[in-house]
């Protein structure tokens, strides 16, 4: 079960709203511009793209995002061994 899934029903409404760029640049603690390096190189968390100029975010991703960087320690490259 992935850690999102975890979360009571009630909190779907709170996991799958869409977070506007700035949102979700906030949430991470990032610059919107390093957001979209990100989605140009592929690096970043899962986006919602809505029209040309239109992305969203779901925060269940970007809290999926974050905890797949989860590490022990410095020499942890989160590949299985």
């Amino acid at each position: 079960m992935e850690k999102t899934e975890q979360y009571a029903s009630g909190d779907r409404e709170y996991l799958d709203a869409l977070l506007s760029e700035k949102q979700a640049a906030d949430f991470l603690g990032f610059k919107v511009k390093t957001l979209q390096k990100w989605r140009i190189t592929g690096e970043g968390p899962l986006f919602v793209k809505h029209s040309r100029r239109s992305v969203r975010y779901r925060r269940r991703d970007l809290i999926a995002w974050i905890e797949d960087r989860l590490r022990r320690s410095t020499s942890d490259t989160g590949e299985a061994a």
